[in-house]
């Protein structure tokens, strides 16, 4: 193969020919129902155990200060211990860069094996950490060294596990299935803060400052086995495996970043642009709100901890569900009703916050968290289906991790920052208000519905053989990304005429 066609090929499929879409029933993937649902037990562990660790860090956010930061007080405090658990967000890009590209080489089973074990082994190790009063700063230094190690994991993991889920998945229930991503988020996160709510029952303020605290770090070392040993047992993706059947005869070929960004900068700033809402909202509710309950508005710790620990059990059934009806009614109409949600409802949300008043308090904590499962229950499924196959897990890796990284996992640090600056407690309303209007407008104009459709670059994905001749009647409609590959072709041919 010539040179100028290897660089085409990037791009392009065997099933594929210039004249139009051409599809053959040996294209379409029976999905074994059994290795899917495997598939999401699998990466939902792995991000349970991510976000088991993000939801001790959180909860556990006043300790830590007074842990590894003593010399500060108060909301300054806070900031530090915040700054500690965002600046692990500065390397999520670089390690969305590595495994991304690793994962879109190697496959995505291998990677996510990685990754987890990355993941559960620099948080125990945070749980090994001695005092500042040990130790002195040299405890600090190696709290972010471990959050480091922790951020450039997550830079393959999330991304890698939505691609798997989204691969391994019949097209008409990839939502439901892919929403169970998310509730992995949400038992994770449940299993951590209600370790550290009853923790804190249990054992008193001061017994959880001396020792207690370490407890959590140190349950993530058997989940990491338990995921290490499932993740283990999973085939690869039918999606990879048949990307990789392709190129046996044209070898591997990289598709470096900036030449993505060029034919599709829309996509990846639309991608952006639905990171930036999702996770905004994400880290709001779940991260942030522990100590904005506790630090900002006074309420006692267990008490906030429990009202948050409730939502999310209820958020369970709620994700979904919403998974379940994108793939009835469109994943498009599920978000944009979210992002209208929130420019409607975070300001009456933060006033019942703040009202002090048990039943006010959580009607506003509940009012947040239904509205971000418009986004859990679709998002895991949307994301991985904006790029196609063959740069997909870099793709989204890079791009999810850029975004998440400037506007996610810093929104309980600018939230700290803002509020101690302004001294505003309806900041973070105001927040969410602009981030969800401009993603309002830009998933609006720009995103295109996926729901019940084959991933871009792939040919479809059924779950009944008798779904295949249903499919092999509208090759057109099977294959709906045919004219955005071919435009991505001519963008290319048209930026270097020698291809």
């Amino acid at each position: 193969m010539d040179s100028n066609n290897h660089e085409k090929s990037k791009w392009a499929l065997p099933f594929r020919k210039k004249t139009g879409p051409r599809l053959h029933k040996d294209d379409i993937t029976v999905v074994d129902t059994g290795n899917a649902k495997k598939a999401v037990v699998a990466t939902a562990l792995g991000n349970a155990m991510e976000w088991f660790d993000f939801g001790i860090y959180s909860y556990l956010a006043v300790i830590m200060g007074k842990v590894f930061f003593p010399e500060m007080t108060g909301s300054i405090q806070l900031i530090y211990t915040f700054a500690t658990f965002s600046i692990a967000f500065l390397v999520r890009p670089f390690g969305g860069l590595f495994f991304g590209r690793l994962g879109d080489r190697l496959g995505r089973k291998k990677v996510l094996t990685i990754t987890l074990v990355m993941m559960a082994v620099s948080t125990l190790c945070i749980g090994l950490i001695p005092s500042y009063a040990s130790i002195g700063i040299t405890a600090s230094v190696l709290l972010l060294l471990a959050r480091l190690v922790q951020g450039f994991s997550t830079g393959g993991e999330y991304s890698g596990a939505m691609t798997f889920i989204a691969e391994s998945t019949p097209d008409k229930r990839r939502g439901f299935m892919a929403s169970g991503l998310e509730v992995g988020t949400l038992v994770g996160y449940i299993a951590g803060s209600g370790l550290v709510t009853l923790l804190s029952y249990l054992l008193g303020p001061d017994r959880m400052l001396a020792w207690g605290w370490r407890i959590p770090f140190f349950i993530a070392a058997p989940i990491g086995l338990v995921g290490l040993y499932l993740r283990n047992h999973l085939e690869e993706t039918p999606a990879f495996e048949a990307m990789e059947k392709a190129a046996q005869d044209e070898g591997r070929q990289k598709v470096p970043f900036r030449e993505l960004l060029k034919v599709q900068w829309r996509v990846v700033l639309l991608c952006i642009v639905m990171v930036c809402s999702f996770n905004v909202v994400d880290y709001m509710v779940l991260s942030y709100m522990p100590s904005h309950l506790t630090a900002v508005l006074g309420y006692g710790e267990t008490e906030g901890l429990l009202l948050i620990l409730i939502v999310m059990f209820i958020m369970i059934p709620i994700v979904l569900f919403m998974g379940y009806f994108s793939d009835r009614i469109g994943n498009k109409r599920i978000i944009q009703g979210g992002l209208l949600g929130l420019i409607v409802l975070s300001l009456p949300a933060f006033w019942w916050i703040g009202s002090g008043k048990g039943g006010m308090v959580f009607l506003g904590l509940l009012c947040l968290a239904v509205l971000l499962t418009c986004f859990e229950g679709t998002m895991p499924s949307v994301l991985p289906a904006l790029f196609f196959t063959k740069v997909r897990y870099g793709a989204l890796a890079i791009t999810y991790n850029i975004s998440a990284s400037l506007f996610g996992g810093t929104t309980p640090l600018v939230m700290a920052w803002l509020i101690n600056l302004t001294g505003e407690p309806l900041v973070p309303a105001y927040y969410l208000i602009a981030v969800s209007l401009i993603g309002f407008v830009i998933v609006t104009m720009w995103f295109t519905e996926t729901s019940g459709r084959s991933l871009r670059g792939s040919a479809p994905a059924v779950e009944k053989p008798h779904e295949v001749h249903e499919v092999l009647q509208e090759p057109e409609e099977a294959l709906w990304w045919h004219e955005e590959q071919s435009a991505i072709r001519d963008q290319l041919s048209d930026s270097d005429p020698t291809r």
